[in-house]
């Protein structure tokens, strides 16, 4: 029972504070009161509907909303997103675009598990699609996964990675994307060793903490600061009686949603109160700015205690990842065994999560690997969301990997397409006509 209280405490003020602003909406939209010349019921009604939906979010996963794409042939063409591996932790999917013929490019985007759902790399999704046959690793909100599925640290998300680009064949080209770019390193390295036919053809990296200590942050200085001991007692709860994972240690989602918030609170603050004058004079709707990017960045999923404690412990504090000392299932992952798979870096010159530096570390570990084969990039004004997502992304960036991944391809008749099992599901697969 002990930190269960404190979850559904979360939970409780939460659904309150939806509740007071239902209320509020209701109450002060009430026909009547529209004969009274005060603008202090529009007000608590712009006020009460914002308020319900920020707390609403909270606990709402976002759809992808990625409906369909037009293709070089200038027809529309429907994306259905469809699961190719199922695990209890974590999925991987396929954006399929019905009625288009195979792509060159293979493309896995390895989403960060770090609070919010993998839909944050929508925009980045939404790029690829047109250029690439797109997959995604869409992991699960660690409150609906029962007990009984076990425990899930870094070395559970390497065995996924190393997984997933087995079931994808070795005519693939892997992006990862912040947090998972040092698991994605050690993951390939795992292959590389155990498997080499399974590795893929190329491997990008963009802002990860593959060295944290590299050029130290406000985030690498409160891994620093903070013992073990001190977050397991201060982070770490159990999912309350209200969710399927009832009894899982996790660090909740509501709580890493809070300390995000506090990074930038007034910025925050100034953002709901012009958004409540936006709504009293009718100058918002469902889909303005602010509620596209806030129904997003409230969407925080809980993340599995051993994840999150795992890698304070062993990215950030110990460095196994940068001293090349990780360990998987008791065997040493050697990164220098990479050797036959281009592995490309992109950092942000104004990101204040993982600084220039951190990333770019990786490439001094592939002492296996061929020079020809490394290649970094600094966007000089990007900071830690716009080298994935954005006008930098969009602009300068994917142009840059596109060029990166094509440079490292073998001819389109040469490749290992997909493995057996993709291409029997495939062959099975009734095909879509785009409208």
């Amino acid at each position: 029972m002990r930190y269960m209280m404190t979850y559904d405490m979360m939970e409780t003020l939460r659904n309150t504070n939806q509740w007071l602003g239902a209320t509020a909406l209701s109450m002060s939209s009430y026909p009547l009161f529209s004969m009274v010349p005060n603008p202090a019921f529009q007000w608590m009604a712009a006020w009460g509907e914002v308020t319900e939906r920020t707390f609403q979010r909270m606990v709402v996963k976002p759809d992808w909303g990625i409906e369909s794409i037009t293709g070089e042939d200038g027809r529309d063409h429907l994306i259905r997103v469809q699961p190719v591996m199922e695990r209890p932790f974590g999925d991987l999917i396929r954006f399929d675009v019905a009625g288009r013929d195979d792509m060159d490019r293979r493309v896995l985007l390895v989403a960060p598990m770090s609070g919010h759902y993998a839909t944050l790399l929508r925009s980045t999704v939404r790029s690829l699609l047109p250029d690439c046959d797109v997959y995604v690793t869409d992991w699960h909100n660690a409150r609906d996964i029962p007990v009984s599925a076990g425990s899930f640290d870094v070395e559970d998300y390497t065995r996924y990675l190393v997984d997933f680009m087995k079931e994808l064949g070795s005519d693939l080209h892997v992006i990862a994307v912040c947090q998972p770019a040092p698991l994605a390193l050690a993951a390939t390295a795992y292959l590389s060793e155990h498997e080499p036919d399974c590795v893929p053809r190329t491997l990008t990296l963009i802002g990860g903490p593959v060295d944290p200590d590299a050029a130290p942050t406000e985030v690498t200085d409160f891994g620093r600061r903070v013992t073990m001991g001190q977050l397991t007692e201060t982070m770490i709860q159990r999912v309350g009686f209200k969710y399927k994972g009832v009894g899982r240690m996790v660090y909740p989602g509501l709580l890493q949603l809070a300390s995000f918030m506090s990074m930038n609170a007034d910025r925050h603050s100034s953002a709901f109160s012009d958004q409540i004058t936006r709504v009293a004079q009718g100058q918002a709707s469902d889909r303005d700015p602010h509620n596209k990017f806030y129904d997003e960045y409230l969407a925080v999923m809980d993340m599995p205690a051993e994840f999150y404690l795992s890698t304070v412990e062993r990215i950030f504090k110990n460095r196994e990842i940068a001293r090349n000392a990780f360990v998987v299932e008791g065997e040493t992952v050697d990164i220098g065994t990479i050797s036959n798979v281009a592995v490309k870096t992109v950092e942000g010159g104004k990101d204040d999560i993982s600084a220039p530096g951190q990333c770019v570390a990786a490439l001094d570990l592939l002492t296996g690997l061929d020079e020809s084969k490394k290649a970094s990039y600094v966007e000089p004004d990007a900071g830690h969301y716009g080298i994935f997502a954005g006008r930098s992304w969009r602009n300068n960036i994917r142009p840059l990997v596109l060029d990166f991944i094509d440079a490292n391809s073998e001819a389109p008749a040469a490749r290992n397409r997909t493995s057996p099992k993709r291409r029997k599901a495939r062959k099975a697969k009734p095909e879509l006509k785009a409208v």
